[in-house]
């Protein structure tokens, strides 16, 4: 019996008021933690790919991972903070991470430059369509604030999958 009350004061503990209803805190907390593993899964393996470079295009490459890491570490504070402000909860470890992440790791001891890029490519085009899923669950509840957030997201990422495109295209 202590146990059970232990477990609901907790859980109280962590409720965060909310309009929503119960069923789309549930929901819409789920798809934002699923895509906040999967930008921590992209996050840590472009800065793997930005540390491991090398070659030619060492520098031209070197800054562009640098420069898409840093936007994708910018949106795991936004996505937490959504889940918690709908009601929900969201990641609390790096196995919590590992669990759910639908994006692969990639520890090879070394990846060709080319690769790296398109890897990088096809996981940007795979989080546009996770983020494309969330926003639709979003938009089911009509939780405009997080559908808005995952609109900016999916430009920005749709961006990067261009980037690392064009990067990777041979001249004709």
């Amino acid at each position: 019996m202590q146990d059970i009350l232990f477990q609901t004061r907790n859980a109280a503990a962590l409720h965060s008021p909310t309009d929503l209803g119960a069923q789309a805190t549930t929901d819409i907390a789920a798809a934002l933690t699923g895509v906040l593993a999967d930008t921590f899964a992209l996050y840590l393996k472009t800065k793997n790919f930005h540390w491991h470079l090398s070659g030619p295009h060492f520098r031209d490459y070197h800054i562009m991972l640098d420069e898409q890491s840093d936007q994708i570490f910018a949106m795991t504070d936004p996505l937490a903070e959504r889940a918690r402000k709908v009601g929900g909860t969201t990641l609390r470890s790096i196995g919590h991470i590992a669990r759910i992440q639908r994006l692969l790791d990639n520890d090879a001891d070394y990846v060709t430059p080319q690769d790296m890029l398109a890897e990088l490519a096809d996981d940007n085009r795979r989080l546009t369509g996770f983020l494309r899923a969330a926003h639709a669950v979003c938009e089911t509840y009509n939780d405009v604030a997080s559908t808005s957030l995952l609109e900016v997201w999916i430009d920005e990422t749709k961006r990067r999958s261009w980037f690392l495109y064009e990067t990777t295209r041979t001249a004709p």
